[in-house]
């Protein structure tokens, strides 16, 4: 197990997290290689292995650093970045750039010159004014391009209205009215720099159920069916995107089956309706790899209990290392991680150190009565955008991150340093 509990304590792949917390410090993110890799061994068993011409790319952007680029090549696994920092951070790990695919609504030029000379597997067109951007750059390096066309497939999933992708009214994906969606194609098509792969699809966020998937998936091949009747070209590659849920507190995790074997088998029903090849088919998870594979810790502090109305309990970290609960009203299950057997009887609102009042991580939750300061609160599936939503609200330092294995612990991102937040600051002459 991932989690168990020892001599009243919270272990975390074989780690003491109390210990953690003395070594390393709060607050502080703990990242669990094995759960990490027990996720790619799961897609490998129920998706690349089981379907031949089929790939995961990492979405990176659920949490990246070097050495989560360099997990992922070990293990065999594409990525799926959407920056300039994500790529300098992929070419620092070495990561071959042919596993590489670039996606984003808006990519700036010098990400683009950057990526086509870096040499990336794909890019994951999401832009109409995209393509010449990128044909500039493959013409300046000589390079033909791999691309495909994310589209809007208007297929609405039940999730937060935030991390809702795939709708009509989206700043995600180029429209399907023919007069736009048809133009960029045949640029695609007829570019002497641009390898028109195939389409994309993305839908959301946070997702339990596969009825949404087959929905775009049908929008997305009833639009290769339009391409092989107006152009005369079979899409080689689809992309169904990610978004499978994990959970946070009750939520029922479906296994990566219950969603990819329905989709395989549509899609191959689909490629024989329309009379092509069956298309390569690629996903991008990256919240359902990483998610619950870290926990942040925090030291107690201040204890403020209003009587008959509420008793606050004040960790080291809050918004500044966790946004999701204020951007999101997020929801996280949590333990005091030195009385992690001790039964959690008291109610406790448990919010952060930043001067806003809605820096709250826990509301209204039980823990065990008579929490004190120097407890080591330990909040769980906070690896998927934690660490990569940070901020310095306040000048506040964002959190080191490590990793931990089979009882083993080093950093993964060493903390930042109050002198490192403002290094970067200039005082004017004219002030």
């Amino acid at each position: 197990m991932i989690r168990e509990i020892k001599n009243g304590r919270l272990f975390f792949d074989g780690c003491d997290t109390v210990e953690l917390a003395k070594k390393y410090g709060t607050p502080i993110y703990v990242m669990s290689q094995t759960d990490i890799e027990s996720r790619f061994d799961e897609l490998k068993r129920d998706f690349t292995d089981k379907y031949p011409n089929t790939r995961v790319a990492y979405a990176s952007k659920a949490f990246c650093t070097v050495g989560m680029y360099k997990i992922c090549e070990k293990n065999g696994i594409s990525i799926d970045i959407v920056s300039l920092g994500e790529l300098i951070a992929a070419e620092k790990a070495g990561f071959p750039a042919e596993r590489i695919e670039f996606n984003g609504n808006n990519k700036l030029p010098a990400e683009i010159d950057k990526a086509v000379r870096y040499g990336v597997g794909r890019f994951i067109v999401d832009g109409l004014q995209e393509l010449p951007l990128i044909e500039a750059a493959a013409e300046k390096y000589q390079k033909k391009v791999n691309v495909i066309i994310r589209i809007t497939p208007g297929v609405a999933a039940s999730t937060h209205d935030y991390i809702v992708t795939g709708k009509k009214d989206s700043k995600f994906g180029i429209p399907l009215d023919d007069d736009i969606f048809l133009p960029v194609v045949k640029q695609a098509i007829d570019s002497p720099w641009i390898e028109f792969l195939g389409l994309h699809m993305h839908i959301g966020s946070q997702l339990f159920e596969n009825d949404a998937f087959i929905k775009a998936l049908d929008v997305v091949m009833d639009h290769a069916a339009k391409i092989k009747e107006k152009f005369g070209v079979a899409i080689r590659e689809v992309n169904f995107g990610g978004g499978f849920g994990v959970k946070y507190t009750d939520e029922v995790r479906k296994p990566y089956s219950f969603f990819l074997d329905p989709l395989m088998a549509e899609l191959e029903k689909r490629s024989a309706e329309i009379g092509i090849e069956r298309p390569a088919a690629v996903i991008e998870p990256g919240r359902s790899i990483v998610a619950e594979a870290g926990i942040t810790l925090y030291t107690v502090g201040q204890i403020k209990d209003i009587p008959g109305l509420r008793k606050y309990v004040s960790i080291d970290g809050g918004m500044g290392d966790n946004i999701r609960v204020a951007l999101y009203q997020a929801e996280y299950d949590a333990v005091i991680a030195n009385k992690a057997d001790a039964e959690a009887t008291e109610t406790v609102t448990v919010c952060g150190k930043c001067c806003e009042s809605g820096d709250i991580i826990l509301t209204d939750f039980k823990i065990p009565a008579g929490v004190e300061a120097g407890d080591i609160l330990a909040t769980f599936s906070t690896g998927a955008y934690g660490y990569s939503m940070a901020s310095n609200y306040n000048n506040n330092p964002i959190p080191g991150v490590v990793l931990v294995k089979d009882g083993q612990s080093d950093w993964l991102v060493k903390p930042q340093t109050p002198e490192q937040i403002i290094q970067n600051n200039v005082v004017p002459d004219f002030i």
